[in-house]
């Protein structure tokens, strides 16, 4: 049947109920458990017959003449609810079978009990309308076969596919333990500026806005990197902000226009001790979210065992017999790389943040951790020489994107330093083996149909 048809025969029941005397879209329910915990306690609420109000959407009806069955789920869990017509009563239960569909959601009242086939079932002794759908759920819609289409609509994506859902609980879980190891090692979390007078901490093409109360331009960041560095001037010594930020560049698997970035800075460190501390922090990151530091990805078996590789980036570059530049690491050299490797000592036209290391000026105190061809984490020894800074914002950067303010602050002095960045949105498709980091954000950006 086509979907206007169906959105039609949906908005006829819909009609119907309201002509009951029925709200469709009620503000309260009377829910008193969730369905989880209706099947954890089933044994105890079962044997004493405790009468239970559950609540969720409707995932299948079966009717079977004076008996119907359906499955209906919360966020929580799914359960069987079974409809008689001699306790419900003729009018009541065929005004159920004649309004409700697959996709509205319910409150159903009742006992728990099993049926000789242990499946675990509420007997309905009383039900209400919780929201009427006007829509079919995407079984019965043929638009969700299309790739994109659950992009677009991840509302339904969600519904669909239990696994996609499990992975954005997953990215929540990684992201609470990201923050809870960092706790743990003292660091603070801040927030800085989303909206910023100068696009600073990057060379990306910026997103472009205007501030109608003070009518000056702004930009969306493309990274928080210059004012975490600000707060290091003013005394912090261990910092981290988890955030969004924003490119105007190109998108494919492993890039989107916004996405979300851990930066940390830590006082008076080192890149070669921020590697080690990565290594552990990594590692243990795997234990509390995956139990175990090997992962299997897109095939691959890749094992975090410390330490990890390290190669200096004229090394890997002169094995595919080419110029040191990063287009060349990106596509001939980074996807060759599946084990955890530290690529170090970049060139320094190639990181005008970073110091370049003692005794060797020509490479930067760099490094780019990288896991099955991506790059996961970027880091170095911090540049804090205002003049050395200065020097190289004028030959790197546009007069309008040269941070005088942030030069400045230099000038007043920043401690020693390492930093770094970390793509979360590819550690979360790393660890949930998704080939596309769309797969991992809820809302990817997508062109309209």
């Amino acid at each position: 049947m086509p979907i206007s048809n169906i959105r039609k025969d949906r908005s006829e029941k819909l009609a119907t109920i309201k002509k009951a005397g029925i709200n469709p879209y009620p503000i309260k329910t009377k829910r008193t458990h969730t369905i989880e915990e209706s099947l954890i306690n089933f044994e105890k609420f079962s044997k004493v017959k405790t009468k239970l109000s559950l609540a969720g959407r409707i995932r299948s009806i079966r009717e079977q003449g004076a008996l119907t069955f359906l499955d209906f789920e919360d966020g929580t869990a799914k359960i069987q609810a079974y409809f008689k017509k001699d306790k419900l009563g003729e009018k009541t239960y065929k005004f159920f079978l004649d309004n409700f569909d697959i996709g509205d959601f319910i409150e159903i009242t009742g006992i728990l009990f099993q049926t000789k086939r242990g499946e675990k079932t509420i007997e309905v002794s009383d039900f209400r309308i919780l929201a009427k759908s006007l829509l079919p759920l995407p079984e019965k819609w043929h638009g969700l076969k299309d790739v994109e289409e659950r992009f677009r609509k991840r509302y339904l994506d969600l519904i669909i596919n239990p696994k996609i859902k499990e992975k954005f609980v997953t990215r929540s879980k990684i992201i609470q333990e990201l923050r809870n190891v960092l706790s743990g090692q003292g660091f603070l979390e801040v927030e800085t500026p989303i909206l910023q007078p100068i696009p600073g901490g990057a060379l990306a093409k910026p997103f472009k806005t205007h501030l109608n109360a003070l009518n000056m331009d702004l930009f969306l960041r493309v990274a928080p990197e210059l004012y975490l560095k600000r707060l290091l001037v003013g005394g912090f010594e261990k910092i981290y902000e988890i955030g969004r930020c924003f490119r105007n560049e190109g998108m494919d698997a492993y890039h989107n226009p916004d996405f979300t970035m851990l930066e940390l800075y830590w006082a008076y460190q080192d890149r070669d001790g921020l590697m080690k501390f990565i290594e552990k922090f990594v590692v243990d990151l795997l234990k509390k979210t995956k139990g175990t530091s090997q992962i299997t990805y897109q095939g691959k078996k890749i094992d975090f065992k410390t330490p990890w590789q390290r190669i200096k980036f004229n090394d890997l570059v002169k094995k595919s017999k080419g110029a040191n530049l990063d287009g060349l690491f990106k596509e001939a050299c980074r996807e060759k790389i599946i084990q955890p490797t530290f690529i170090i000592d970049h060139p320094v036209e190639m990181a005008s943040l970073a110091k370049a290391k003692e005794g060797e000026i020509q490479y930067a105190d760099r490094f780019q951790l990288v896991v099955a061809g991506i790059e996961l984490i970027n880091g170095f020894s911090e540049l804090n020489d205002p003049l050395e800074q200065a020097k190289r914002f004028k030959s790197k950067l546009s007069q309008d994107r040269m941070d005088k303010d942030f030069i400045e602050a230099l000038e007043y002095g920043m401690p020693p330093a390492a930093g770094l960045g970390m793509g979360i949105d590819r550690l979360v498709a790393l660890l949930t083996d998704s080939h596309s980091l769309r797969e991992v954000i809820l809302f990817p950006a997508m062109k309209p149909r």
